[in-house]
């Protein structure tokens, strides 16, 4: 289903976003979360101008772009970057819960980043898009799972490039306090477009938290000790 999720949004991108060209701006405005549509201070139809010379007007889907939204992106960089974590994190969370409770938990973790980013602010006319959201749970059932795998990571140092191997709660909790810190930085800005770090926040404590729910600890232990479970056993757990 990693995969899956993968090609959805790669489709998504090129297909129904035009890869940033014809139908990028109505992608957003029809299939992205606008905070104040989910309040109902957006009916609609509403004209929403997002740039000079960028209008479009509101979808009708209401609070079905909650899901939608999590197969938009905003580019290249942000569908690449989004979809780079989500193969590094996102197998061995499925494999850690099997396929279908994947999804489940997948899917939950991004509507609890959308009901943080609306929680700070209701108001905002900006589209959100992005599997961030979701994807920040995954990152948060790996710290509860898997703190002590060491993950590649590369170490820029002005000229010279290297790469070292850290333990997934060093990386993940810096990223988490970087998100932290720049989400109070944003609270009580001007409107505007750019990061939702409290929806990346609100998607992490729900992967966190949630984790222990989706997880089948045969899957769990077998990975975390190399333990060799049968094929057809297996097969079962995943599913």
């Amino acid at each position: 289903m990693t995969f899956v999720f993968i090609a959805m949004n790669t489709a998504v991108w090129l297909l129904v976003q035009g890869a940033g060209g014809a139908g990028f701006l109505e992608s957003l405005c029809t299939y992205g979360a606008i905070p104040a549509n989910l309040a109902g201070m957006l009916s609609a139809g509403a004209p929403l101008e997002l740039a000079p010379e960028m209008e479009c007007r509101v979808g009708g889907l209401g609070w079905g772009t909650v899901v939608t939204s999590m197969f938009l992106h905003g580019g290249w960089g942000h569908l690449l970057g989004n979809m780079w974590f989500l193969w590094v994190f996102g197998n061995n969370i499925e494999d850690s819960m099997g396929h279908l409770r994947y999804v489940a938990f997948y899917l939950l973790c991004g509507v609890a980043a959308a009901a943080a980013h609306f929680a700070t602010d209701p108001a905002s006319t900006v589209p959100t898009v992005g599997a961030s959201g979701a994807i920040s749970g995954v990152m948060g059932a790996y710290l509860v799972l898997y703190p002590r795998v060491k993950v590649q990571t590369f170490i820029f140092l002005v000229f010279y490039v290297t790469v070292i191997a850290l333990p997934a709660w060093v990386l993940l909790l810096e990223w988490l306090v970087i998100q932290v810190v720049a989400g109070v930085g944003t609270l009580g800005a001007a409107e505007g477009g750019g990061i939702a770090f409290w929806a990346h926040v609100g998607g992490f404590v729900a992967g966190v938290v949630g984790v222990k729910l989706f997880q089948r600890p045969q899957l769990v232990a077998a990975k975390r000790h190399h333990v060799q479970l049968g094929r057809d056993e297996v097969r079962r757990l995943r599913w």
